[in-house]
């Protein structure tokens, strides 16, 4: 869908920096009812390959998939969109930052690109979004990708608090006056060290742009509202029971589903990755022992060569994708003790084994 004309409420946001586009990448807006999304996609590598679309964390944007989307452009036409409020898409008419009006608001999408199902990939929360959507439109899901998807724990990360508390009211002003003496910078980096297993692994080039990105965000009028209403929309799923909860979801997804976990997550326990993979009927685990919180940033191939072996597999590919996804278990399992965090595991999961109280609800 073109670009249109947007609502009088959202065209009358001021204007800021514009969003980096990396080279071969493109921007633009699909204008729907009361909602406008922006999306970052590239072109495929051939015509006529099945569509993707990515959805990012809290307090990320498109730009958190330029990595690994060029990586998949052979088997996949992907596009990454910028969740409401995120990114470079402006705020939802109605405010309402939930994982459900997240979700919707996808679900819209897809619906509107009228492509039918996709292959959905998402990270932290995009991962509880897409979960959700998967559950509730597996019309619209061929496979679900999750990369530290926000899936309830009992016992949370001691690091993960602090967003959390986000949600509480009145914090978000409080924390705004105590860091308003703070460089774009330094917020950067305190974000790379709580979401990167090695912050070091970030190259100049990274840094500048990411320092570049949170300038142009602090300038919006609406981001602490994004970040603290998305964050309370976090914690409310966490504490929804019965059909809505998100493991109940889980466990409703017919999707095959490939899990991305990190060793060094400071955000979602390593520990919930047997819980997750008990879950979801039919999944697929990838740990990367020294990755964080983003794996498909850290460690982009890795992710990449997992996806890919899911993707061609769900596609009928049995022949020569099959023998991939064989060789990189075993070649996968024979390194997952390196320190560089390439050689995590990956291993076919479709059932419990018994040990599921690592967390979660």
């Amino acid at each position: 869908m073109s670009s249109t004309e947007l609502p009088e409420t959202l065209a009358a946001l001021p204007r800021v920096s514009t969003v980096r586009v990396a080279d071969g990448e493109r921007l633009r807006t699909v204008a729907l009812p009361g909602l406008s999304l922006h999306v970052r996609s590239r072109p495929p590598t051939r015509t006529g390959l099945p569509r993707a679309l990515y959805v990012h964390g809290l307090g990320g944007s498109s730009q958190n998939w330029s990595d690994l989307m060029p990586l998949l452009a052979d088997v996949v036409d992907g596009e990454a969109v910028d969740l409401p409020g995120f990114g470079d898409s402006p705020p939802p008419g109605d405010r309402n930052y939930s994982i459900t009006a997240h979700a919707r608001a996808v679900i819209r999408l897809l619906d509107a690109r009228g492509h039918g199902a996709v292959h959905l990939l998402g990270n932290s929360m995009g991962g509880a979004v897409t979960t959700r959507i998967a559950a509730a439109r597996p019309d619209l899901v061929r496979t679900l990708t999750l990369v530290s998807p926000a899936l309830p724990e009992i016992r949370v990360q001691r690091d993960a608090l602090p967003t959390a508390l986000l949600a509480v009211p009145g914090v978000a002003a409080l924390f705004g006056r105590m860091t308003r003496e703070w460089t774009a910078e330094q917020r950067t980096r305190g974000v790379l060290a709580l979401c990167y297993g090695d912050p070091g692994r970030v190259s100049e080039e990274a840094l500048r742009h990411a320092v570049q990105e949170m300038e142009r965000r602090q300038s919006l009028p609406y981001f602490w509202e994004a970040m603290t209403r998305s964050a309370r929309g976090i914690v409310d799923a966490y504490t929804l029971g019965g059909q809505q909860g998100l493991w109940r979801q889980a466990e409703r997804v017919l999707a095959p589903t490939l899990l991305v976990y990190g060793g060094r997550d400071r955000l979602v326990g390593y520990r919930m990755a047997r819980k997750a993979s008990a879950a979801f009927r039919d999944s697929r685990l990838l740990t990367l022992p020294d990755a964080g919180h983003v794996a498909m940033m850290e460690y982009p191939e890795a992710v990449a060569e997992a996806a890919r072996s899911l993707i061609r597999e769900s596609d009928g590919a049995t022949g020569d994708a099959g023998a991939t996804a064989g060789e990189m278990t075993d070649e996968t399992n024979d390194r997952a003790g390196r320190s560089d965090g390439r050689g995590g595991a990956l291993v076919r999961d479709d059932g419990d084994d018994g040990d599921n109280d690592s967390g979660g609800s």
